[in-house]
């Protein structure tokens, strides 16, 4: 379906979260540019006693149209479409309708692969990429017997399987080896006594024949491009276009309302992380960034990025802040946790406590200050753990310098190295409840920069309403619109970080400072310190550094950078602590040296301990 981006000018969009599904309304104004103007929320109905996901989205529908005087559904419960006036001349209808989802639990997916460290790998990118949750990734060499192996696919019940291996005229055994322990486990889908299990083969060309002759009339197989046509190149484009028509054809067709949902929609569902991603990129692209964003919930953590032009995606399954706090905890250990708390009343023994509590009732938010100093430092944890996962994931390729028979272990030498480089980073987005919710907009840049450690210059913004995702399917509509709404509605901007890499002594000179613009400052930062110069949402401004020697702000160590920056409800943050951050070793100089920093930033106010 071919839509005229001119002829646009009200669209309607959701996203079926799990349990909420929440609405917006994008206009174009008279000034010819796309502002959000409305939303609305409402429980999910994909479950029973409901099982009819379109129920959910004409309540939140219709809560738009209430608040915008505007009529929406008409009276067969079906959303207008185009847009127009009724007889009385009032509005009604939207030009578009769009839609995500990751109700159900979203897009679930098992991947497999000859090599785990390389096609596997490559599977899983790909699968991630287009919005899946990898439940399990089966290669040749993952240290399971094949029967192991059968079993644990019986076992799963996953909505699709994406096949790999081999490069193009390359080996045909292995992966067919695979194909033919997926065939025996009949794996049974969630959704539909009749439901056929996709299986999307992305390996060696050559190979498609046998692996077609490895299965039965209970998997309907669909075979595109190699994902490593040779090992210097990975091809993830037709993978992931295929997981998403397949997630439609498959999965949607199967849930319970979508059959209905997908005829009133002008484009197709997108899984809600994909959609994610995809504005990520569009952003990206359109305005020459390097991107990351974050997602953190209750029980997972999405990290998504753009370095280069490349994409990828990663889900740390359990580092969140209700179901996952204890793993969090477990992981990160106590003392990188306690070192964020700048309370004295706080041990281990109380975090312990808090930690189990959390467990106990883990949908409870904080209602008092120790509560919230306590999350917030879990938090800082939790996404700094998942940041890790994510540059040990997001790499060149593997397995490109050397090869080895498939039962080898690869070397270190032959490991990818990240792609995602601090110091290239431009634009860092937050969203999720800890850290969108924060009551101070300080608090929500400082978990960002302590768990991220940004070097040189990267704005900080947060998403207001977690509206990534109605963009994310507008860009592949409407790009321009979502670019605009993106920029102008979604993003909330917070300010510019300016941090110190290298060789930072604390307590010595780190950089030298000015502000030349609408306000004008200057100073120096000693190693160790951050500092707070105001500059309002709004405010442009160019700040020039002089590091000291041996320490980089961004264009190598030692060297003078110039660069404008944008202020925000923040403001400009500049950090002289070194990369990593370290604190020091006693836990009475860390608690004093985070109350400063938290004084400097007013997360706390003078006189709160």
């Amino acid at each position: 379906m071919t839509i005229d981006p001119n002829s646009i000018n009200v669209i309607l969009a959701t996203d079926c979260g799990s349990t909420t599904t929440k609405s917006v309304f994008i206009e174009r104004q008279p000034d010819g540019t796309f502002r959000q103007t409305q939303r609305g929320e409402a429980p999910t109905t994909v479950e029973e006693p409901f099982a009819d996901v379109t129920i959910g989205v004409i309540n939140a529908v219709t809560e738009i149209g209430e608040v915008a005087g505007r009529k929406l559904v008409d009276e067969d419960g079906r959303i207008i479409q185009p847009a127009g006036t009724d007889a009385d001349g009032n509005p009604v209808g939207c030009d578009i309708y769009i839609s995500t989802s990751s109700a159900g639990g979203g897009l679930q997916m098992m991947v497999g692969g000859v090599v785990k460290q390389m096609t596997a790998e490559s599977a899983k990118r790909a699968a991630l990429g287009a919005g899946a949750i990898v439940m399990d990734t089966i290669a040749a060499n993952d240290g399971r017997k094949p029967h192991e192996q059968i079993q644990r696919i019986r076992e799963l019940r996953p909505d699709m399987i994406l096949l790999s291996g081999g490069t193009d005229g390359g080996d045909e055994k292995k992966v067919t080896e695979i194909a033919e322990r997926i065939a025996p486990a009949r794996p049974q889908p969630r959704f539909g006594s009749k439901f056929v299990m996709p299986v999307i083969f992305a390996g060696n060309k050559h190979a498609r024949g046998a692996v077609d002759n490895a299965f039965d009339e209970s998997i309907d197989l669909q075979c595109v491009d190699n994902l490593r046509p040779t090992l210097e190149e990975e091809n993830l484009g037709p993978a992931r276009d295929a997981i998403h028509d397949m997630f439609l054809e498959h999965v949607m067709a199967q849930a319970p309302g979508y059959d209905k949902l997908m005829g009133w929609t002008s484009a197709p569902i997108m899984p809600t992380p994909g959609a994610v991603g995809n504005i990520l990129t569009t952003i990206a692209e359109r305005q020459g960034k390097n991107a990351l964003a974050v997602d953190i919930g209750g029980a997972t953590t999405d990290v998504f990025s753009v370095f280069d032009g490349v994409f990828n995606r990663t889900v740390s399954a359990n580092l969140g802040m209700s179901y996952s706090i204890s793993n969090v905890v477990a992981e990160a250990g106590l003392d990188n946790v306690l070192r964020w708390v700048h309370l004295e009343g706080m041990d281990d023994r109380e975090l312990r406590n808090r930690v189990k509590n959390k467990m106990i009732r883990p949908t409870t938010i904080p209602q008092s200050r120790e509560a919230l100093v306590f999350e917030q430092a879990v938090a800082r944890e939790a996404l700094r753990l998942a940041y890790v996962q994510h540059k040990e994931f997001a790499t060149t390729l593997k397995g490109v310098q050397q090869q080895r028979t498939v039962g080898d272990t690869f070397s270190q030498k032959t490991s990818g190295a990240t792609i995602v480089d601090a110091m290239k980073l431009d634009l860092l987005v937050a969203s999720g409840g800890v850290l969108s919710h924060a009551p101070r907009m300080s608090q929500t840049a400082l978990m960002l920069v302590d768990a991220f450690e940004p070097e040189g210059f990267t704005t900080l913004a947060k998403d207001s309403i977690f509206m990534m995702p109605h963009l994310g399917v507008l860009a592949s509509v409407h790009a321009e619109a979502s670019e605009q709404v993106f920029t102008r509605d979604c993003l909330v901007v917070l300010g510019t970080c300016v941090a110190a890499a290298g060789d930072v002594k604390w307590g010595k000179p780190a950089f030298s400072w000015e502000m030349r613009g609408s306000q004008n400052a200057e100073g120096e930062l000693l190693g160790g310190q951050l500092k707070l110069v105001e500059l309002t949402a709004g405010e442009t401004a160019t700040v020039t550094v002089k590091p000291a020697r041996g320490i980089d702000l961004g264009a190598g160590p030692g060297n003078p950078v110039a660069h404008e920056v944008t202020g925000g409800s923040v403001g400009l943050i500049l950090d002289a602590r070194g990369r990593p951050i370290a604190l020091p070793e006693s836990r009475d100089e860390a608690r004093d040296v985070v109350e400063g920093w938290y004084r400097e930033l007013n997360i706390i106010d003078e006189g709160d301990a």
